[in-house]
């Protein structure tokens, strides 16, 4: 959760809506994972673990904001779900080459710099919430990964973002998106941010994803 800053907070006031922000399993502070991730970990956290999370706070139809993983899961949800809107930062559909290469060059810095001590600053467990991620997304069976088969269950607005730059995707996650889900669909391409343009050209971000909410707010 502390991974994105005041990026909620800033959304949060330039929009007016409330935002619930939590850390995945696994992840910042909650629990550490006991057993490797499985090929369908998404599936779960989108299928089991959210909608517990949104019936919890009685939460209804919300507006999901996801990054990466993160939008992933978001499409999965809305595949069978009702929300407002998405917002997707990042997002992967299916496992591209380029991803696979990248994360492989993490592993490798993971292994030979100081990010182990950076990420110490978000994770009560970095080597866990590390490999968590890198060891499934580098395993064989990952690679047939695919989840083109929720999109045409969306309905609702969607607002893409992506930087030119991603290492961990191309635009033809997006191209997926747009030609399959069944409502209205927006792109926010951005020259430079890499992965993360929330955190490194945030305040665009934070204009695309206002309008983008109160354009929905007002349509919807």
């Amino acid at each position: 959760m502390a991974l994105w800053k005041d990026f909620p907070e800033r959304v949060v006031a330039a929009t007016g809506c409330p935002a619930l922000v939590y850390s995945r399993h696994g992840y910042g502070k909650s629990d550490r994972l006991t057993a490797p991730r499985a090929v369908d970990y998404m599936h779960r956290e989108a299928l089991e673990v959210l909608p517990e999370v949104l019936a919890c706070l009685s939460i209804d139809r919300p507006i999901l904001i996801g990054h990466s993983d993160g939008a992933s899961i978001a499409l999965i949800y809305t595949g069978v779900r009702t929300v407002r809107a998405l917002v997707l930062i990042a997002p992967h559909v299916f496992v591209e080459e380029v991803t696979v290469a990248n994360i492989r060059k993490t592993r490798d810095a993971f292994e030979t710099t100081d990010m182990r001590a950076k990420l110490a600053r978000y994770h009560a467990d970095p080597p866990g919430a590390f490999w968590g991620w890198n060891n499934i997304w580098l395993d064989a069976q990952f690679r047939r990964w695919n989840i083109k088969d929720c999109l045409p269950g969306i309905r609702c607005p969607v607002l893409l973002l992506q930087c030119e730059d991603d290492p961990y995707g191309s635009m033809a996650q997006l191209d997926a998106i747009e030609h399959q889900v069944g409502g209205p669909v927006e792109r926010c391409i951005l020259d430079e941010g890499a992965h993360s343009p929330h955190l490194r050209q945030k305040q665009k971000t934070v204009r695309a994803v206002a309008r983008f909410i109160r354009q929905t707010r007002e349509r919807f």
